[in-house]
């Protein structure tokens, strides 16, 4: 995952969270636990299941 990606799911994640905390969307925040975990960890479940890679050295094998 690269920097810019990774930013964008943390701030994602961090704004989600906030607007459950304080904002409107209640329960609904936790959503934002997701991409969180995703920036964080610096890895896409989704994508591990479906085999997709976006990463250009993993696919050159």
């Amino acid at each position: 995952m690269r920097g810019l990606d990774k930013r964008l799911r943390l701030g994602l994640g961090l704004v989600l969270i906030g607007l459950g905390l304080f904002g409107p969307i209640g329960w609904w925040g936790a959503i934002g636990l997701v991409p969180l975990a995703t920036g964080l960890l610096g890895n896409r479940p989704l994508c591990s299941l479906l085999g997709l890679n976006a990463c250009p050295a993993a696919q050159r094998g």
